[in-house]
């Protein structure tokens, strides 16, 4: 089946959609974007996406050519039409194009370029959920603005490549000694005392909608926590690690930089919250 896409307004197969080559997304990388997961095909957790994804419009002054109901409106017809059950709908918004180079930003009424596609993947099932990843660190090179989503992507593509050619599956950006998160993904270290530690947010990273979600699914099960930064040695010296995002749901660290990771296999804290939020998922989209 040809996949179908969105794109300025219209609904096209994959092959005839077109994005001009002066578009800015494409020249700037000045366009932002959202991941949102399809679990049974329905979406998980759209709202914080869509919230998340006005926000990094209203910094960067974007203009969001429909409203958000009308882009879940877009999001759920592509899943229909792709006959979509597991994986995400992905949405990006650039500034659109003037038809030639300029850094400058257009000037009012140059429409912006809305495009979504869907991708299946698995979401629940995965070898990683179950084995863990082994992750290395490496320095933090990206800008500082890393609350707002843009597509401007190329150094957490570098960490993840250099991670796979030193034989881990990702990796953990540093900046001043301390773990900012992974590259793209949110990090966590579970403390020898049992503590669920993960960086508060700030401009250094991204709000990661199962972030909060973990946080509160924590607060509910009473499994103590705090928004704390950690360094990389208290990395190492943790009980249990593991990332999390909108498609990984949680995936735990079973190594760092080398060094095993409590003994070396996905902890009880970690394969505990992973069961809590795929449950709670589940029941959302059923």
């Amino acid at each position: 089946m040809t996949r179908i896409v969105y794109i300025n307004g219209d609904f096209v197969p994959e092959s005839d959609a077109k994005v001009s080559i002066f578009d800015r997304g494409f020249l700037f990388s000045d366009a932002v974007y959202e991941v949102t997961a399809v679990l049974n095909g329905k979406l998980l957790e759209n709202a914080g996406h869509l919230a998340r994804l006005a926000h990094s419009c209203a910094e960067l002054k974007l203009h969001l050519p429909v409203t958000l109901a009308r882009l879940e409106e877009i999001q759920q017809e592509l899943i229909a039409r792709n006959q979509l059950r597991e994986g995400a709908v992905y949405l990006q918004l650039s500034r659109g194009s003037t038809g030639d180079r300029e850094f400058d930003f257009p000037p009012a009424g140059v429409a912006p370029t809305l495009v979504l596609f869907t991708q299946a993947r698995a979401v629940i099932t995965h070898a990683k959920a179950v084995n863990g990843i082994k992750v290395i660190t490496l320095p933090d090179i990206r800008w500082r603005r890393r609350d707002i989503k843009v597509v401007g992507l190329l150094a957490p593509c570098l960490a993840k490549e250099y991670a796979h050619s030193q034989g881990a599956d990702d990796a953990f950006l540093v900046e001043d000694g301390l773990v900012t998160e992974g590259s793209a993904c949110n990090a966590w270290i579970v403390t020898a005392q049992g503590t669920l530690v993960t960086r508060p947010l700030s401009n250094d990273i991204l709000h990661g909608i199962t972030r909060r979600s973990l946080l509160e699914l924590a607060s509910r099960h009473a499994i103590p926590f705090e928004e704390l930064a950690f360094s990389v040695e208290e990395a190492y010296a943790a009980r249990e690690a593991f990332i999390s995002s909108a498609t990984t749901f949680i995936w735990p660290v079973v190594a760092i930089d080398g060094k095993a990771i409590g003994d070396g296999s996905p902890g009880p804290v970690t394969r505990a919250l992973r069961e809590i939020y795929v449950a709670q998922a589940l029941m959302a989209t059923a």
